[in-house]
């Protein structure tokens, strides 16, 4: 199992390393001029050039790369271009608020998914039926709509919860519950009708096998097949698929945070890149590496903890 892990973690430093480095080309290349985009419209050509020079954009796109890499081993990621801030402290800021919405979307699309899904398997008929019916419109409404609709109701019209803005769980718990419960539902729902319909296939399969008929004929009641046997085999592909929406619940985020006006990895994402923001921008395409690369690695030892052959393999 160690052996295992050492060569996940490398396989994923190989991968931060060509990310990195593609992300660096284009942004290189899209990036346009930059330090007149400081500077503003006004600024002479002399101290453009001398901002290009300050920034070390004058250098090679090779060598400027380098600097970037070397500096990332002593924690440095380098200043924004346009505040000053440092990008681990802008990063580091902002990573537990999108955490917290996307695990809490990712928690909420697990649970329901696995109770509607194990539901539609095992009754079938009209069950069955709505549920594939209503997954379907999850997975066809895009976010961003769901995410106004649910504003426009629940918060303005209702005012259940907060319209915009978070509040940190440490500054108030029911305040930090009512600024994520509409943007954890707005990205949970396309995802739930993923897996949902995932853990439904899974658990039919599972329930034709023939040691599911083994274990009926001893006398174990039907729940307990379920939930103790089935549930078990089933988990993997479920896990898998869990894992794939965890990922594209990071790229949501960048819209609900948009909508909901959250302080987010995503709101900075899309501040960063308009502004050409390269260092802020680079410090973002690591910490989204390293989140997904952490993500697949447990997803891997929770399959190996359900599956033994995952283990031995």
């Amino acid at each position: 199992m160690l052996v295992f892990i050492l060569r996940r973690l490398l396989s994923g430093v190989i991968l931060i390393a060509v990310i990195s480095f593609l992300a660096y080309v284009l942004l290189y290349a899209a990036g346009g001029d930059i330090p007149r985009r400081i500077l503003g419209e006004n600024a002479t050509a002399e101290t453009v050039a001398k901002k290009a020079e300050e920034l070390g954009l004058d250098r090679p796109l090779l060598a400027q790369y380098w600097d970037w890499v070397t500096s990332i081993f002593t924690g440095d990621l380098g200043r924004s271009w346009f505040s000053g801030e440092l990008v681990t402290v802008s990063v580091a800021n902002r990573i537990a608020v999108t955490l917290s919405i996307v695990i809490g979307a990712t928690l909420v699309s697990a649970i329901i998914s696995v109770v509607v899904g194990v539901l539609a398997a095992r009754r079938g008929g009209a069950i069955d039926g709505s549920v594939q019916v209503f997954s379907l419109i999850g997975f066809a409404i895009p976010g961003f709509l769901i995410a106004l609709l649910l504003v426009l109701v629940f918060a303005i019209n209702l005012g259940w919860f907060k319209a915009t803005g978070y509040i940190p769980l440490t500054t108030s718990v029911s305040g930090w519950l009512s600024s994520v419960t509409l943007p954890i539902i707005a990205l949970s729902i396309g995802a739930i009708a993923v897996v949902t319909q995932q853990v439904r296939g899974s658990v039919i399969d599972a329930m034709s096998r023939d040691y599911v008929r083994t274990l009926r004929s001893r006398g174990l009641s039907a729940n307990s097949v379920v939930y103790r046997h089935v549930l078990r085999n089933a988990g993997g592909p479920a896990l898998a698929v869990l894992a794939v929406q965890f990922i594209g619940l990071l790229g949501g985020s960048v819209i609900v945070e948009q909508v909901f006006a959250i302080p987010g990895m995503g709101q900075l994402s899309v501040r960063a890149t308009t502004l050409g923001d390269i260092p802020v921008v680079m410090g973002l395409v690591i910490a989204f590496a390293v989140i997904v690369i952490i993500v697949n690695l447990l997803i891997d030892l929770a399959q190996a903890a359900l599956n033994p052959k995952v283990r031995l393999s």
